[in-house]
């Protein structure tokens, strides 16, 4: 089959198009035949909407999962681009964008695309930009109005985030202030949308057409299981359902389902050998990587949005294979994920929503429902509702005394768990014929909204009562936002931010900003310019300069919750532990305890400069500064990745520590000026950056090739089996190892004798020679040097030879005499295969 890329009419016959007044009728013919020649007949219900779209009417996309929405809003853009218009393409998360951005590109080609997602700007001025909703809402507030230039087509993607209740108002922002706009608003599960359909018309003056009532191109059949799930899994199976995606509402269950079903005969001799082979020399690097390759090599597949992005990728890459049978996962296949499904199981129907445990609403039950059967794979797709265990047990002793009324009489039934929320056959049947609940409005104001508007041409006064007064709020919420605008804007004014003009000028502008927003500010980054305010007062002399840099740096990151609930749950045990030995009671022990909290460096600082720098400053309100150290303990205790998951049991949460390290470095790399980048600061950026890629590449892979303008934008990056030589990046070598010698220069220091036994045992260093070198050296001395002169590079010796570096590291005593230390040997190889520094320790002592 030709690919669409090539395909696509050439930009002559889009000038031709263009030329021609883009005719509606030649529009949709040119589309409809490139789609034919791709391969793709398209179904009644997309050609309706492209006949719409064409004619230049708003379009509402209510169709099934798998009908080809995207096809339609690839139309949509083309539409666009052949009338010079400028289009947004949006999606409610960061990867879908950038995968959807890839797949633009493909189509109409690199120089024709564009990306934002806060993260990275990537040819932004191109007629077509793939984006978060959030960074459309914020241009259309900067750039929105009766006047408006900021997009002639736009495409949101999974309009139903409309109704959530933290983000729910960046998709109604563009509807609100780009009234000149045409419109595309795609989603299979929108319920009854009367009201957003009049709105649009209302505001836009243009139809509005509501495609709608599809039938599903795969059918789904839905059926109740009363058996063990494992014996559910085996009918499946048997009956040739596969793939199966088994859907949990927590990772943790997710992975204990996965570990049960390798009792299940799931795969043949040559499937496994089939599996093994495309596995190949892919790198299971992580304490989870070893659990999942015992289960895909057993056809079952882990799939959550705690696992490595290369692990999640590898599964997805096996499942399109084929040699995926069964795949545990979450409930994040509802907002769509790269992994055929033929057969969907819902473990359960309710589920903890961070609140309270409830039922499944509609609109959740559809929307991953709706991932089972595939589009020219499958002829139908078969969705399970798994009943509860309570249940199933009940119907298995039933069973056995059916024929015994005497026996009937006495069956103990067995009664819904405490705390569960059950369901039956009835709920299922209600939630499959139910029709999605209606979406619900959820706007928001804050500083940055006010900030925004007041920025634009215009009267900002009248900018935002229309914006207040005439969103899709009831009205007693429009005054309760009235209210805030109101505290928000005197505070400005207060602030001496924002002022009043003694006399309006030609367009009616009453108020102005007395000082210049970022030029970022758009892409919801309130606390990046703080991070170079705090950095500027730093003593760069100080000996921690560097990891002070860090810890402005961290402090200005969102908090990842599950690494602070592992280091709080950690630094709370620690403290019951040394409270215990020093007798402390229990009453007074629990008081003690609310005062623990996670590492928190600088905070004190921090506070003080972040509550000056809001005085000029204050669109930062809207960031939350969160001081913390992962990337500084890291470093301070030369922890590797495995390490530090081990230490803080993060296993099931690798995804969340990788993402956060990711963007740690991204931040560093990017955030940090050149007149605080010392040798130290640079050295750290290497490490962590190396430290990630040997983790998983593909984070940084991606980043950086849109980050690039000397990298090609026309195809995403590839996940390789195996990352760079880790020894190829020398900078970032030397510094694990000066710190994997450094760690053991402060346990020494501290008497670990234990510690640095579990460290070098291996190599004949055990516990008791460390205790007994450590006696030989503290009778000479009383203490060791841990500050910055102890780990300067003075004290470290490195004989670098080809596959093995002989290294020393010198301890600072007190006497300075430097004649106590360590010689180390670095296995090259070892290390570029093990993805971190290999080290085997020779010698410890008095140096000769």
């Amino acid at each position: 089959m030709t690919t669409p890329a090539a395909l696509l009419p050439d930009p002559s016959d889009l000038s031709t198009l263009r030329a021609k007044g883009a005719d509606p009728d030649e529009l949709f013919a040119s589309f409809a035949a490139w789609a034919e020649a791709s391969g793709t007949v398209l179904y009644p219900a997309q050609e309706e909407a492209l006949i719409e779209v064409v004619s230049g009417a708003n379009v509402i996309l209510a169709t099934p999962t798998g009908s080809g929405k995207s096809l339609v809003a690839t139309g949509a853009l083309y539409a666009a681009l052949a009338g010079g218009r400028r289009s947004y393409y949006t999606a409610p998360i960061k990867a879908l964008v950038s995968e959807k951005f890839f797949a633009l590109c493909d189509v109409f080609g690199a120089a024709n695309v564009g990306m934002l997602t806060g993260d990275a700007s990537v040819n932004a001025g191109a007629p077509i930009i793939a984006c978060t909703a959030e960074v459309l809402a914020n241009t259309a507030l900067r750039e929105g109005g009766e006047t408006n230039t900021a997009a002639d087509m736009i495409v949101m993607d999974e309009f139903h985030f409309y109704g959530d209740p933290d983000r729910g108002w960046a998709w109604q922002v563009p509807l609100l202030e780009l009234p000149r706009a045409q419109f595309l608003l795609m989603s299979a599960t929108l319920g009854d949308v009367t009201f957003l359909r009049e709105d649009l018309s209302k505001r836009t003056g243009r139809a509005t057409a509501l495609v709608a009532g599809a039938e599903r191109p795969v059918p789904l059949h839905y059926y109740y299981a009363t058996t063990p799930m494992h014996e559910t899994i085996q009918d499946l199976l048997d009956t040739k359902q596969a793939p199966v995606y088994v859907v949990h509402f927590t990772q943790a269950s997710a992975l204990e389902r996965a570990q049960a079903l390798m009792s299940v005969n799931v795969s043949t001799k040559e499937e496994k050998a089939a599996i093994a082979e495309l596995i190949g020399a892919f790198r299971f690097s992580s304490a989870f990587g070893s659990t999942l390759s015992r289960l895909v090599r057993h056809g079952i597949g882990v799939h959550h949005a705690g696992m490595l992005p290369k692990y999640r990728r590898l599964v997805e890459q096996l499942a399109q294979a084929g040699l995926l049978k069964v795949i545990c996962g979450t409930d994040t296949l509802g907002v769509g994920i790269n992994v055929p499904i033929r057969t969907v199981v819902f473990s359960a129907l309710s589920k903890y929503d961070g609140t309270r445990t409830r039922l499944l609403n509609a609109r959740e039950f559809h929307q991953i429902a709706g991932r089972a059967g595939r589009a020219g794979y499958d002829t139908a797709g078969t969705v399970v509702v798994q009943a509860p265990e309570h249940e199933v047990e009940n119907l298995k002793q039933f069973a056995k005394v059916a024929d015994d009324p005497k026996k009937r009489r006495k069956l103990v039934r067995r009664k819904v768990p405490e705390g569960m929320v059950p369901w039956s056959e009835k709920t299922m049947t209600r939630l499959t014929e139910a029709t999605p609940e209606p979406l619900v409005s959820n706007m928001r104001v804050s500083t940055g909204m006010i900030l925004d508007v007041v920025d634009r041409p215009g009267d900002p006064f009248v900018a935002m009562r229309r914006l207040l007064t005439d969103n899709h709020e009831p009205r007693k919420r429009q005054l309760r936002l009235i209210r805030e605008a109101v505290g928000i804007a005197r505070s400005l004014l207060q602030a001496g931010v924002l002022e009043r003009l003694p006399e309006p000028e030609a367009d009616g502008r009453r108020y102005r900003l007395t000082v210049d927003l970022p030029t970022d500010f758009a892409l919801n980054q309130p606390l990046s310019t703080f991070a170079l305010a705090a950095i500027d007062v730093l003593d760069t002399e100080s000996e921690t300069f560097a990891l002070e840099v860090v810890s402005v740096i961290e402090a200005t990151l969102e908090d990842p919750r599950q690494i602070l609930s592992a280091q709080l749950k950690k630094a709370r045990g620690e403290a019951v532990a040394a409270m215990k030995a020093e007798g402390i009671e229990y009453d007074e022990r629990i008081a003690l305890l609310d005062e623990i909290t996670h590492p928190k460096p600088l905070a004190d600082v921090l506070g003080h400069v972040y509550d000056v720098y809001l005085q000029s400053n204050p669109w930062a309100a809207d960031g939350q500064l969160s001081p913390k150290s992962i990337v500084r303990e890291m470093w301070e205790r030369a922890f590797t990745f495995r390490e530090f998951v081990s230490v803080y049991g993060l296993t099931r949460s690798e995804g969340a520590v990788l993402r956060y390290l990711s963007d740690a470095f991204k931040a560093l790399r990017s955030g940090v000026p050149a007149s605080a980048r010392t040798e130290e600061v640079t050295d750290v950026v290497e490490w962590l950056g190396e430290l990630v890629r040997q983790v998983d590449s593909s984070l940084l892979d991606e980043w950086e090739q849109l980050t690039s303008p000397d990298q090609p934008l026309n195809a995403p990056v590839a996940v390789p089996a195996r990352p760079r030589p880790l020894t190829g990046n020398e900078r970032a070598f030397t510094a694990m190892v000066r710190n994997a010698l450094f760690r053991r220069v402060e346990l020494f220091a501290r008497r670990r004798w234990y510690d640095l036994g579990q460290l070098d045992g291996d190599a004949g260093w055990t516990t008791e020679r460390w205790a007994e070198i450590g006696d030989e050296y503290f009778d000479e001395h009383e203490s060791v040097g841990t500050g910055a002169d102890a780990r300067g590079p003075a004290l470290l010796i490195v004989d670098r030879q080809p596959g093995l570096w002989e290294v020393r590291q010198i301890l600072d005593d007190p006497a300075g005499d430097r004649d106590w230390g360590f010689d180390v040997e670095v296995d090259l190889e070892a290390s570029d295969e093990e993805g971190a520094a290999v080290i085997r320790m020779v010698d410890a002592g008095r140096m000769g």
